[in-house]
């Protein structure tokens, strides 16, 4: 028995042996993938397939080695500090780590990335969630023309240089009045009424007399008295015009020499009467205002404006006028004149406007919407209205520097219109702003800026317990 065992393990270290001998004549492979000297895996990943782990060295199904994944493949990468500072004051810094007199650790600064170089103090960072979470909304500024639409309420008037005050030349009565009735329409040279005056028939009487003079004194053989009759002549007919004698009555007067008791006073002008202010058998004098006629083929309209919109409007502007009496009608005219102060009431600028008043359609007194069609602002830098954020003196909106970072800039704003407002400066064309969200990442500018103004480093020389505690924080280290 002990024969047989003995000759079992012979045969088995022979075999043995030679296998050895055999897989050392063999040329020696390496595996594709040998862990890192001096760093230990964390786990091994598939070549082909990364989300299958082993935590020991292994092959896959083809044969290929798994690759080791050690701990720095995954961590972040840090950035370099550049020294360190107190947290209960952070004017105090170190170069090195070092405690303070209570025994807490100085906290590392570290240098800015290529990236945040030239981003301001207030620069605010949002990962993609929040972004999405918070409703953030951007809009590309754009260089494009500016046009406003002023619309306003205007109240139709009389036009001023088409209103005729008419006034006796003389004193007298009125003997007929023809034209009696307020908002009667007459045409231009109309009899309007008749008036007897003292001054008128006198005037006449020497009208006569100089006339009859000359007819006797025209071939007299001096040459002065022939003068002296013509021009007395002249001058008579000239008091009578004067007195507003139409001419037909002073050619009546020069071919039948009959003076008249009464003479007519006509219309200068077509319009309507809107005043009358005497009647049959007043007396009057030049002061007495006989009617007032106001021409209506032309109106005004006023309207006022607010001062935002005044840098808008100028003096002849096309304006569109539309009314509740006349619907389906739009009426054009023009802005004629921009008053020169502000009412203290309503803190609004009243303007003038012009009309053609076709058909006498346009009343005195309607109401009106009208609708100025301002200038234009050509080649301005626009942004949507709600970009923009104010706070006090300042002005600023929210530029996209990158996703999810948004850098506050200071703008200068000009004039807004239909929900857009003109950057005099501070922005270029095609820069991204945001339009909503802003007063949330404005709240985080603002604390951002404040946190690096006070983690600035203090241009003086550290104080004499700063070097204390930076040797003692030196020494530690050591």
């Amino acid at each position: 028995m002990n024969k047989q065992l003995l000759l079992t393990a012979t045969v088995t270290l022979g075999i043995g042996l030679a296998g050895g001998y055999w897989l050392a004549q063999q040329p020696k492979q390496e595996s594709a993938v040998q862990p890192a000297e001096g760093r230990k895996p964390l786990f091994y990943r598939s070549a082909m397939n990364p989300s299958v782990t082993s935590p020991v060295p292994t092959k896959d199904a083809m044969g290929m080695d798994y690759v080791p994944v050690y701990t720095e493949d995954n961590a972040p990468k840090q950035p370099k500090i550049l020294f360190y500072r107190n947290p209960m004051n952070p004017s105090v810094t170190s170069p090195v780590p070092a405690k303070d007199n209570m025994g807490m650790d100085y906290l590392p600064v570290y240098a800015e990335d290529e990236t945040q170089k030239d981003a301001s103090a207030g620069t605010v960072k949002i990962d993609a969630a929040t972004v999405q979470n918070i409703g953030v909304r951007t809009a590309r500024a754009k260089k494009t023309l500016l046009s406003h639409v002023v619309r306003a309420v205007g109240r139709v008037a009389y036009d001023e240089e088409h209103i005729v005050r008419l006034h006796p030349k003389t004193e007298g009565w009125i003997e007929t009045l023809r034209a009696d009735k307020t908002g009667q329409l007459v045409k231009k040279n109309e009899e309007l009424l008749s008036i007897y005056s003292p001054q008128l028939v006198a005037s006449q009487q020497e009208y006569v007399l100089a006339i009859n003079n000359l007819k006797v004194l025209e071939r007299s053989p001096i040459e002065d008295i022939r003068r002296g009759a013509e021009d007395l002549v002249k001058s008579s007919r000239e008091r009578l015009k004067l007195l507003d004698v139409p001419e037909h009555q002073l050619h009546e007067l020069t071919d039948s020499r009959a003076i008249k008791k009464s003479l007519h006073i006509h219309t200068p002008a077509d319009g309507i009467v809107i005043n009358i202010g005497a009647r049959e058998g007043q007396y009057v004098t030049p002061e007495t205002e006989l009617y007032m006629i106001a021409d209506l083929s032309k109106i005004w309209v006023y309207a006022e404006i607010y001062e935002y919109e005044l840098p808008w409007v100028k003096e002849g502007d096309p304006v569109d006028m539309q009314l509740a009496g006349i619907p389906g009608r739009t009426f054009k005219g023009h802005l004629t004149f921009i008053y020169p102060y502000a009412e203290a009431k309503t803190r609004t600028i009243k303007v003038r406007l012009a009309f053609d008043n076709p058909g006498l359609l346009l009343k005195p007194d309607m109401f009106a919407e009208v609708t100025i069609l301002a200038g234009k602002q050509v080649d301005a830098i626009v942004i949507p209205s709600e970009a923009v954020v104010r706070s006090g003196a300042h002005t600023q909106v929210f530029v996209v520097r990158a996703p999810g970072k948004f850098e506050p800039r200071p703008v200068t704003v000009g004039l807004a219109s239909n929900g857009d407002v003109s950057i005099l400066q501070g922005l270029d064309a095609d820069e991204e702003v945001v339009t909503s969200a802003q007063f949330l990442i404005d709240s985080e500018s603002k604390l951002n800026e404040a946190t690096s103004k006070m983690l600035e480093p203090s241009a003086t020389p550290a104080s004499e317990p700063t070097r204390l505690q930076t040797e003692q924080g030196a020494h530690r280290h050591d």
